[in-house]
């Protein structure tokens, strides 16, 4: 295997940590994912998928363990390069697209990228071009509220890879939707993945999903398995 785009070690984290209550939600996880790679997290509720891939995404930090972003140890870095590091190189995606409702689907993938000091026109063509990577060029002037279910979604999708990042991090991104419009807006997750060449964790219930992704790897019992 190539280098990891994501590498994370001996994870563990738990919650009201030194008292009698306290619930070990990760016991020593670790995994890798290469560039290009696509894992799907199987895990049922409550199995801590969720707290891994906000520790992947530096949105939180391990009790015990590193995370190490295209090889860069993130554990003990600033707030302010972690947020540097996450806004330009991490992309998420969650259930709900949670989308700006006053602004269009053109815009919603634009302004991450002025953010990240990309010059407007720049950050116009490229959401552009991922919303017809997508199929919904011709929604672009529409606000969230004028799209469907799957084509917010799809906005979602861009706006996670607008500024290009490394590693994508996906928390049930079809689980709202009807299974018809969900294999649908899969396909286009699937596309845009293919196309950029990023390393990708995905966590679903949805087990044909995970079956057309390139390995599984199931959570259970605080404890990360191949499946």
């Amino acid at each position: 295997m190539s280098n990891p785009t994501l590498q994370v070690d001996g994870l563990i984290k738990g919650y009201n940590q030194g008292k009698p209550n306290e619930v070990r939600v990760l016991q020593g996880v670790s995994l890798a994912v290469a560039p290009g790679e696509v894992v799907a997290l199987v895990a049922p509720s409550g199995a801590g998928k969720s707290t891994l891939l906000h520790i992947a995404g530096l949105l939180d930090t391990p009790d015990v363990g590193t995370v190490a972003i295209e090889g860069e140890d993130m554990t003990r870095l600033s707030d302010r390069r972690r947020t540097a590091v996450r806004r330009s190189t991490v992309g998420f995606i969650y259930q709900f697209h949670h989308l700006l409702p006053e602004f269009t689907a053109l815009e919603n993938i634009v302004l991450p990228q002025l953010a990240n000091g990309v010059t407007e026109k720049a950050a116009h063509d490229r959401a552009m071009a991922l919303l017809d990577r997508v199929g919904i060029a011709e929604r672009a002037s529409h606000r969230p509220a004028a799209l469907s279910g799957g084509e917010q979604q799809r906005v979602a999708f861009c706006r996670a890879l607008a500024n290009e990042p490394a590693l994508l991090l996906a928390d049930e991104p079809t689980g709202n939707l009807d299974p018809e419009t969900s294999d649908r807006v899969f396909d286009a997750l699937m596309t845009l993945v293919r196309d950029t060449g990023l390393a990708a964790v995905i966590a679903t219930h949805n087990l044909e999903l995970a079956a057309r992704m390139d390995r599984q790897v199931r959570l259970a019992g605080g404890v990360l398995e191949a499946v």
